[in-house]
C-alpha cells in the first residue's frame, strides 16, 4: 500500500489522472490529484502564481497524507508534463514530505534552468507552438482546440476521451515556466527518482525527454510507447510504473 499524489500539466486539472486514480484505488493505494490553484483563473489570479506557491501546496497534500496513513506506507510524488517543475520545487523546499519523486514525460531540470530557456534549447516545435493563444495581458495561455490539439497532446488516447478532456483544459498561468529551478543535491537529489519516458510524446519529444534525463542523472528510467497523455493511452502501464515506484521503497 502507498499513496500518491498526482500532479498534472499545463491546462489540465486533477481531473485528468481519473483513469489512473481509479487502478490504482482498485489496487488499495490512497491517491490525490488535485487541480493547482490558479488554474482557469482571473488575470489577477494567473500573474499571481508562482512555482514556490505551487511547490508549498503538492507538499501540503503529500504531508496530509502521510499524516492520514502514517509514517510506514511510503508517499510518491508524481508530476505529468509542466507538472514536473511542480515536483522539483516541492522536493527542494519539503523533502520530508514525500518518500520519492516520479516524472511523466515531465519537466525534470537541473537548478538553474526554466521551463522557457528549456524551450530555447529544444528549438520549434511547430504543431505544439500552433495551438498556443496568449490570454490575460500575457498572464496565462489557453490552448486552441479548435486545431490540432488532440494529435499534439494524444494522438494515441482512445478518441472519446481526448474528446471529453479537450472541453475541459484551462487557462495557464505563464510566470511559472520562466522561474529558474532550484534544486541541490541534499535535498530534491537526496530523493529516489523514476522518470517515465513516452517515446510518442508531440508535446515534449522523447529527445528532449532524454536530454533532461542526462542533464539530472540519476533517475530510474520507464520507457512507454506511448503519447503526452499516458495516462489516457497506456494507464495501466502508468499505474504500473507508479506501483513499481511505490515498491522500490520498501
Amino acid at each position: 500500500m502507498a499513496g500518491f499524489v498526482l500532479i498534472h500539466g499545463s491546462w489540465h486539472g486533477g481531473w485528468c489522472f481519473d483513469k489512473v486514480t481509479a487502478l490504482l484505488e482498485a489496487r488499495g493505494h490512497t491517491v490525490i490529484a488535485p487541480t493547482l490553484p490558479g488554474m482557469g483563473g482571473t488575470a489577477q489570479e494567473l500573474a499571481a502564481v508562482t512555482l514556490a506557491g505551487w511547490g508549498d501546496f503538492a507538499a501540503q497534500h503529500c504531508a496530509d497524507l502521510r499524516k492520514q496513513l502514517g509514517l510506514d506506507v511510503p508517499v510518491v510524488l508524481a508530476g505529468h508534463s509542466r507538472g514536473g517543475l511542480v515536483v522539483s520545487t516541492a522536493a527542494e523546499a519539503h523533502p520530508d514530505a514525500m518518500d520519492a519523486l516520479v516524472y511523466i514525460c515531465a519537466m525534470m531540470l537541473p537548478a538553474g534552468v526554466s521551463r522557457a530557456e528549456f524551450k530555447e534549447m529544444e528549438g520549434p516545435n511547430p504543431a505544439f507552438d500552433a495551438i498556443i493563444l496568449k490570454v490575460a495581458d500575457g498572464a496565462g495561455t489557453e490552448i486552441d482546440t479548435t486545431g490540432d490539439a488532440g494529435a499534439v497532446f494524444a494522438q494515441l488516447s482512445p478518441s472519446d476521451d481526448v474528446a471529453a478532456i479537450l472541453p475541459r483544459l484551462l487557462t495557464e498561468p505563464h510566470g511559472p515556466r520562466s522561474e529558474k529551478i532550484a534544486v541541490t543535491p541534499e535535498r530534491w537529489g537526496a530523493l529516489p527518482r523514476t522518470y517515465v519516458a513516452c517515446t510518442e510524446d508531440r508535446t515534449i519529444p522523447i529527445a528532449s525527454q532524454q536530454r533532461m534525463i542526462a542533464m539530472s542523472p540519476g533517475a530510474q528510467v520507464v520507457t512507454l510507447p506511448a503519447d503526452h497523455s499516458p495516462y489516457l493511452s497506456m494507464p495501466e502501464a502508468l499505474a504500473d510504473a507508479l506501483e513499481a515506484a511505490a515498491g522500490s521503497l520498501a
